[in-house]
């Protein structure tokens, strides 16, 4: 009985967390542009997506784990 790692699987979930760290980066930069400039007019579109990015950076998050550990363990 053999382990080994899916590679191409692995190279995915890695790519995925890579995409959830520049949401991490990206949400609380944004949340302070808006927090920051309350009276502009674009400040709720800014909060808006500055809380969609936040939300796509914890799902990434998951997605890339759950996809790393698929990969080690060969779980299809």
């Amino acid at each position: 009985m053999s382990h080994k790692t899916d590679r191409p699987l692995l190279f995915k979930g890695i790519k995925i967390m890579f995409f959830s760290l520049l949401a991490i980066f990206m949400a609380p930069i944004m949340l302070s542009i808006a927090f920051n400039n309350k009276e502009k007019p674009l400040y709720i579109p800014i909060l808006i997506v500055g809380c969609l990015i936040a939300i796509l950076a914890i799902y990434l998050i998951f997605k890339g784990i759950n996809t790393i550990m698929n990969s080690i363990f060969n779980k299809n």
